[in-house]
């Protein structure tokens, strides 16, 4: 796969989420799937992504940098959204805040199999007053 042909199929991942299309993540998203080193498969990768919108209704991924290269994706995501009550064990309770994640995918056969995340939480405590 080139890194074009990666790109593509990232950003179309990324629509899916913000689409809120979970019948089709299935394209994007391998079903024994690790996240942050544990296996949480594809149900579970659903269902974070599921909660994380109820959690936070505006959520909206936007590709800030993107990097590809060989089998992986490296990205940093912006984040501009309100979460309903508490996000990483932060008091935000419908506050707006902006933060970015930085995330590493690795890709077989066109579907992520591993994520990396790591969300800027001292951007979301700065804005708290913390």
């Amino acid at each position: 796969m080139t890194p074009d042909q990666l790109r593509t199929i990232y950003e179309a991942y990324i629509d899916c989420l913000n689409r809120q299309d979970w019948p089709q993540l299935e394209a994007f998203v391998a079903g024994n799937v690790h996240y942050n080193g544990g296996l949480i498969g594809l149900s579970g990768y659903q269902q974070m992504s599921e909660k994380d919108h109820r959690d936070i209704p505006d959520l909206s991924f936007n590709i800030q940098m993107l990097v590809a290269e060989g089998s992986t994706i490296a990205a940093r995501l912006r984040f501009n959204c309100t979460p309903r009550a508490e996000f990483l064990g932060l008091p935000v309770n419908g506050q707006r805040v902006s933060f970015c994640e930085n995330v590493f995918y690795r890709f077989e056969a066109g579907k992520i199999h591993e994520v990396w995340s790591v969300i800027d939480k001292a951007a979301i405590e700065a804005q708290l007053g913390g």
